[in-house]
């Protein structure tokens, strides 16, 4: 009898606590979000510009955390080992999709241990040159690079970046080759590019840093068709490279597994960041994106496409990690 009253007095128990735990408060303390990338290039520059409104929409401190390094495997892989308590997220940027095609051993599966949470936008990637360099357009710049092969550079923001991927879809489109000079983010990259140190710096608008017009003369943009923020700027099939038609994209994402009450708060947290007057100016202005707000869903499939097709550049080009 004493075990039978035990064991239902830990039915009763157990009963009651149910629904204490499906009720436990969220979030439990500050939430981390994690920049995958280094200071200074668009993944840190537009999670600090989302940073203020996430925080006052979800009543607690947004924490930013940059853990560069493996085209944001690094970090993104952090997020993966994190609890499933919607406590940590991840800013992801177009390598998000890359990366299970290029990094042997990522460490994690991308479907399977993180979810998607809204694809935040998307921008052409713009080929440059320095003010300092004589050409005009991308046909010269060609020319010259069939003139002088294996001679000009260009600079991405890292091994298997999009821009890495792109550039080498034009060189066999084009028939032409030139140097492929990575670095470690946005913000080097657009260092090196204000000091000069590139033939062709490639990166989106908001990852050269605000210097296209200024120190950086822009030649072509990738998409397959003109940009609203760079309409009198052609496309690279328009400068003669033929089915080009790459953008780079920015996403919100987040452990699998955690309850879907608490993805649909960090979603309208998003959605609200996203619609304040200040924020939008600048990814419509200077930065130069496209703001989407997907879906979870619609952003699942997107990205679903996006590593097939950029998983096939990756392996018929043989493209290796740093």
């Amino acid at each position: 009898m004493i075990a039978s009253r035990r064991c239902l007095f830990g039915l009763a128990a157990a009963t009651l606590a149910r629904p204490a735990l499906a009720q436990a408060p969220w979030p439990n303390g500050p939430i981390k979000l994690i920049a995958p990338f280094p200071p200074g290039g668009s993944v840190d520059t537009i999670s600090r510009l989302l940073q203020p409104t996430l925080s006052a929409e979800l009543g607690v401190p947004v924490v930013i955390e940059n853990r560069p390094g493996a085209s944001g495997a690094i970090g993104t892989a952090a997020l993966a080992r994190s609890p499933a308590d919607g406590q940590t997220w991840a800013m992801v940027f177009d390598t998000h999709a890359v990366n299970p095609a290029l990094i042997p051993n990522l460490g994690f599966d991308t479907k399977r241990d993180l979810s998607t949470v809204m694809l935040l936008g998307t921008s052409p990637m713009l080929i440059t040159t320095h003010n300092s360099r004589p050409w005009r357009s991308l046909p010269e710049v060609i020319a010259a690079a069939k003139a002088r092969p294996d001679t000009l550079t260009y600079g991405s923001i890292g091994n298997g970046s999009l821009a890495h991927l792109t550039m080498s879809l034009m060189q066999a489109a084009g028939g032409f080759k030139v140097v492929h000079v990575p670095y470690r983010g946005g913000g080097p990259m657009s260092a090196a590019a204000a000091a000069g140190e590139l033939d062709m710096p490639m990166a989106t608008n908001a990852g050269l840093g605000g210097q296209v017009g200024a120190t950086l003369r822009p030649l072509a943009q990738t998409g397959g068709q003109r940009s609203p923020h760079f309409p009198d700027l052609p496309t690279v099939s328009e400068s003669g490279v033929p089915g080009i038609d790459a953008l780079a994209w920015w996403g919100f994402i987040g452990r699998a597994g955690v309850p879907e009450p608490i993805v649909r708060r960090v979603h309208a947290a998003l959605a609200k960041a996203l619609a304040v007057p200040e924020v939008s100016a600048r990814l419509n202005g200077p930065l130069g994106v496209d703001v989407v707000g997907s879906s979870p869903e619609a952003f699942a499939t997107f990205l679903d496409t996006q590593m097939t097709v950029w998983g096939r550049v990756v392996r018929d080009n043989n493209i290796r990690p740093d």
